[in-house]
């Protein structure tokens, strides 16, 4: 038996549909043929690929990492019609970047598409800077090309190239205790009572701010845990709490532009920031291409000297034109 690209589209198909039946009515496929298919991949890959029950569907782990594996070569098959179809033509398609929530490179999304706009007029880019994805997995399991994510340690099935180091500062409403004009960096300890309002606990950044406040020895009090930087913001504004953000989110936050900023220390908080991209899966050549201008946008970001950005010895500078 031949594995060819139309089961794995299929069986694609059925793991996002969490069933076989409604994944035949999506398709316009009778089920007994779907059935037939799944069958045949079990057979050839001697492995049970999917556990039913009365629910639906739910892939096993075999099942999953052929899942990953099948998203990477359709894709790449995708783009490699679409390369062909237009070999004497310029480069086009779609590319999709990720974009870590509370990160200084959120404020880069614009300046990213109107660069590849300008440069790659064919080239459609979608961004994605929400939460409640995981952006590495995205791109390990081909559903994106790439992401700037907060990461310093190896991330199975992916290629990491440090950007920048990020530090992050109090922000606070103009009310409250040290919000006046002093430069003079806060110890985190004097922040024992403040009423915080904090991106939620699975999110990188509160767990190195959760780390800081266990090595200060301090139990911060946090009063709301909030996965929007919009929402945040408000609560900040409203004068529910202060937060802890890089530099330019904060400033580049409506409601936030003018909220005191004090940097902290004792410990200093900072987040490594670094873009990643699939390994060992080959980037198409529109991805190659957008992934050139985002490293541009970045090295330019940085040769502005923002607030508390320090690039890292290993961040790539893009070629000379």
């Amino acid at each position: 038996m031949n594995v060819d690209f139309r089961k794995l589209q299929n069986f694609v198909k059925i793991v996002d549909a969490g069933s076989i039946s409604r994944a035949a009515s999506l398709l316009n496929t009778a089920q007994p043929a779907l059935s037939q298919q799944l069958a045949a991949l079990e057979q050839y890959f001697g492995e049970q690929l999917l556990i039913r029950s009365n629910s639906g569907v739910a892939p096993t782990q075999a099942g999953l990492v052929l899942y990953r594996h099948a998203h990477s070569i359709l894709k790449h098959l995708e783009q490699v019609t679409l390369e062909v179809s237009k070999a004497s033509a310029s480069l086009a398609g779609h590319v999709s970047v990720g974009l870590a929530t509370y990160s200084t490179t959120s404020v880069l999304s614009l300046p990213i598409i109107q660069a590849v706009q300008a440069l790659h007029p064919d080239i459609t880019v979608y961004v994605n800077d929400s939460f409640g994805q995981i952006l590495s997995e995205l791109v390990m399991s081909g559903r994106m090309d790439m992401a700037v994510i907060y990461a310093s340690q190896p991330i199975k099935g992916t290629l990491l190239t440090p950007l920048f180091s990020e530090e992050l500062f109090l922000v606070s409403p103009k009310n409250f205790p040290f919000a006046g004009d002093d430069i003079e960096p806060l110890e985190l300890r004097a922040l024992q009572d403040m009423p915080l309002v904090l991106p939620g606990r699975d999110h990188f950044l509160r767990k190195l701010i959760d780390q800081a406040f266990a090595r200060a020895r301090v139990e911060p009090r946090i009063v709301a845990e909030i996965d929007s930087v919009g929402a945040l913001a408000g609560a900040v504004k409203s004068g529910m709490g202060a937060s802890i953000l890089p530099m330019s989110v904060a400033r580049g936050t409506a409601g936030l532009e003018d909220a005191p900023i004090r940097s902290l220390t004792r410990p200093v908080i900072e987040a490594n920031v670094s873009l990643c991209t699939p390994d060992p899966m080959p980037m198409s050549e529109p991805a190659l291409a957008v992934k050139a201008v985002l490293l541009k946008v970045v090295a330019e970001l940085l040769d502005t000297r923002p607030a508390g950005l320090t690039v890292l010895r290993d961040t790539p500078r893009p070629a000379e034109s």
